[in-house]
């Protein structure tokens, strides 16, 4: 069997091979010299008579196809007569001998990896880059990027390939658009945004009804198939938006310049120009390349106070535009669409670049009016390729699809929910609509964040796939990616597409694009993952960055995961979470109960729950760890 090797931090390994359910456990014993994200070959150990096929495979890595781990990022530890680095990961499980030439004891360095035969010697390599002192915020970030494989700068030919487009827009990409300058669109975007990919038009038609105008950078005018900037996007796969600065997936002369939808200057769009009624049903839609002239740059902070007060600059076209996306909230809540709203911090910086405050992100109705507006626009594009046939089939398509929970999931879930006094009947599945009622009860309670987040990690994960099967989150039967194709690579392949199925295509063509698009999607949903990982690791550096200044102190808290190792406690107020480690628990021997979220003293019969509130101190903030030790100073009970 082959397929991608998954080590956990314990050192488990597991791969699925092409076409599988289950997973092929793999022990450390049998890893020899493979490593996290090889693709290897694997020879399987005989199963157990009284296991069904398939359950509880394991097997034994014989050969490595692949080497996708060639660097990693660690810290230098220097004795001596020698030197080797601890990597950051802790999935890799040997140190790594090293020359270290000018690099210092202590030091974060990324290496090149020499090729590895020998499984009972260390692996050996060369430093590449002296990232700077172990345990500085700043230069962990950069650790973070080079970990992750997150590339520094554009190559060449891609810098050239970009300096070599027009800077006007030339007279030949005018031929055939839409010309909707003199429209009133606008921009809404975070106040620190450098780059506006989405522009907003409305405007009241003689028979009443509201045609929303949804004007999207049109990249695929300047990133061809094929091309330097072609490959290197599909490469990147997405921008990856790390805690104090974003890694971009196309070079900043289209990101923030040719494409960027900047107020007063004509540029390319995509527009998707929907006819709607005042409940948010579509009359009518049409999709045009056009070109169009932002009126005005928005913070989302703007909006809200324009909507607060009903007045300021396009006040009128803001109002219609806000109850336009709650008509459309109201029709998506209807058919059953789930919406997960989880707090979310933001930092604010020193002049060092260091965080010196964490600031609530409150959700706007400005925010939701531009998230409505989008989704809408995913749709429609969606259901409108997926109507066009080819000879009796949807043509080749990307869409953004989510998969139905795991019904175990679901049985636990329903568990869980029930000692809090909530219940959700999973006796025939559970629809959409039957989650949404659930999250609707607990909107509000002290348990709501605990339920959203055991919720959600019974979901599916949301990817790219060539076949659409729906989108079960949103309750959507037809969904894509069409609104960012400046940072995703994805929405670039929809705007071809959608251009394309204008026009007679081939059946060589279609053929082409049929045996092309799985490989995209898969590429697409690893590359976003990766991003995702990448970036969370970030934001945690600057929040151990952070609470270096807290040790010591006391902090309310809730109880926000629970394993066989100890108990994550969140912190209220600033949402950081640490570690209450299981041996640092003295007063009992205690017991994991996987199913119920708890850990049960086996003698006095104590139980620490999800949801529990506590009182914790700080003991240890570890920046090379990424960890925050807590010790619990009081158990406050049940959050109901």
């Amino acid at each position: 069997m082959t397929g991608l090797l998954s080590v956990t931090r314990r050192g488990a390994g597991t791969i699925r091979p092409a076409g599988w359910e289950d997973d092929i456990v793999i022990d450390s014993r049998f890893q020899h010299t493979a490593l996290h994200g090889d693709e290897v070959e694997v020879t399987l150990f005989a199963r157990p008579s009284h296991q069904r096929k398939g359950e509880g495979l394991r097997g034994e890595v014989v050969r490595v196809l692949t080497r996708n781990t060639t660097r990693i990022v660690g810290q230098l530890q220097v004795r001596r007569n020698f030197a080797f680095v601890v990597p950051d990961n802790t999935r890799f499980s040997r140190d790594v001998y090293v020359d270290r030439g000018d690099a210092r004891d202590g030091d974060k360095v990324l290496v090149e990896l020499a090729p590895w035969e020998d499984e009972h010697l260390n692996p050996e390599g060369t430093i590449v880059e002296v990232l700077g002192p172990a345990g500085d915020a700043r230069t962990e970030v950069l650790g973070v990027a080079r970990s992750f494989g997150l590339p520094a700068t554009f190559p060449a030919d891609v810098e050239a390939e970009a300096a070599r487009l027009p800077q006007g827009i030339p007279v030949a990409a005018l031929e055939g658009r839409l010309d909707l300058r003199q429209h009133a669109a606008f921009t809404i975007d975070p106040e620190d945004a450098k780059d506006f990919d989405d522009a907003l038009s409305c405007e009241t038609l003689p028979n009443g009804l509201l045609r929303l105008g949804v004007h999207i950078a049109d990249v695929s005018y300047y990133v061809r198939e094929g091309t330097a900037l072609d490959r290197e996007a599909y490469e990147r796969g997405t921008s990856v938006y790390l805690v104090n600065e974003v890694i971009p997936m196309l070079p900043e002369r289209l990101s923030n310049d040719l494409c960027s939808l900047r107020p007063q200057e004509d540029r390319l769009t995509f527009s998707v120009l929907l006819d709607v009624h005042a409940d948010g049903k579509v009359e009518e839609y049409r999709f045009a390349r056009s070109v169009i002239r932002s009126k005005r740059r928005f913070a989302y902070e703007e909006v809200q106070r324009i909507l607060e007060a009903g007045q300021g600059e396009h006040a009128e076209t803001l109002q219609q535009l806000n109850q336009l996306a709650k008509a459309l909230y109201r029709r998506r809540r209807k058919q059953g669409s789930i919406d997960f709203e989880s707090a979310e911090m933001k930092f604010t910086f020193d002049e060092q670049g260091l965080p010196d405050r964490l600031i609530k992100k409150v959700r706007l109705d400005a925010h939701r009016l531009v998230e409505e507006c989008m989704l809408l626009a995913n749709k429609t594009v969606a259901r409108h390729v997926s109507g066009i046939k080819t000879g009796g089939d949807p043509r080749p398509f990307l869409y953004r699809v989510h998969d139905v929970p795991d019904p175990d999931r679901l049985r636990d879930l329903a568990n869980f929910v029930r000692q809090f006094g909530f219940s959700l009947d999973v006796q025939n599945g559970v629809s959409s609509h039957e989650l949404q009622k659930l999250l609707e009860k607990v909107k509000g309670t002290e348990v709501e964040d605990v339920i959203n987040e055991v919720a959600l990690r019974t979901m599916a994960k949301a990817v790219y796939a060539d076949k659409n099967i729906g989108h079960f989150g949103l309750a959507f039967r037809h969904y894509t990616h069409f609104t960012s194709p400046i940072r995703r690579y994805p929405d670039l392949v929809v705007h071809r597409l959608l251009d394309e199925y204008t026009h007679r295509v081939e059946a060589e063509r279609i053929a082409n694009l049929r045996a092309a698009l799985p490989g995209i999607a898969r590429w697409s949903s690893d590359r976003e993952r990766v991003a995702a990982e990448a970036e969370r690791t970030s934001v945690k550096v600057m929040q151990i960055e952070y609470m270096k200044r807290h040790l010591g102190d006391e902090f309310a808290g809730v109880i926000s995961g629970v394993t066989d190792f100890g108990l994550f406690v969140e912190l209220h107020e600033i949402l950081i979470e640490g570690l209450i480690r299981m041996r640092d628990l003295e007063d009992d021997y205690y017991l994991f109960d996987e199913k119920q979220y708890a850990l049960r003293g086996r003698t006095k019969g104590r139980v620490y729950r999800l949801g529990d509130r506590v009182r914790v101190q700080v003991m240890a903030v570890d920046p090379e760890r990424r960890s925050i030790t807590l010790a619990l100073v009081a158990d406050e009970g049940r959050t109901f």
